[in-house]
């Protein structure tokens, strides 16, 4: 792999390095103690996961962009392009959820981006399969973060469905 492909690898994380480093002020302790839901995975588990994950997607458009001729040009357009506008978009969450607190909104964008990722890999499909079957994984991700921020959602409307913290028996 070239000096391209490590550029494609890392450049998935730098939407997230950017958040956290313009908002770890507003991200503490939001989604803990009693909004933790009992089946979420540990934040450290989440982070790996999504780091995992980013690595592939971003491998998965250096596989494209290499099979398109590389450089900058008018194929590269839309399978890139629609690649760029997911990424976007997944970044975009990260603010919703994290500094905006607002699941229902980041529930909105997580479908969205449900949808272009299944819109890409259609498009990577007859250029390179390998590179649309790397993107199984990442709709895999959504779906847990999409459960995960609908429950979040839905338990900020419905108080009932909130947990309720347990009482300590003397």
């Amino acid at each position: 792999m070239r000096l391209q492909g490590a550029i494609f690898v890392l450049l998935p994380h730098l939407g997230p390095i950017l958040v956290w480093l313009f908002t770890r002020d507003h991200m503490s302790g939001w989604c803990e103690g009693p909004r933790m839901l009992s089946w979420c995975p540990f934040y450290k588990v989440l982070l790996l996961v999504q780091t995992a994950i980013y690595s592939v997607v971003g491998y998965a458009s250096y596989l494209v962009w290499k099979d398109l001729g590389g450089g900058l040009g008018w194929p590269l357009a839309l399978p890139l392009g629609l690649y760029a506008v997911q990424l976007t978009i997944s970044w975009t969450v990260l603010v919703l959820f994290f500094t905006v607190h607002n699941p229902g909104l980041a529930l909105l964008h997580l479908l969205l981006l449900y949808g272009l990722v299944v819109s890409t890999a259609l498009i990577w499909h007859p250029i390179n399969k390998l590179a649309a079957l790397l993107l199984l994984p990442y709709l895999a991700w959504l779906t847990v973060t999409s459960a995960l921020t609908y429950h979040l959602w839905r338990d900020s409307l419905c108080p009932v469905h909130q947990p309720q913290p347990t009482e300590k028996s003397d």
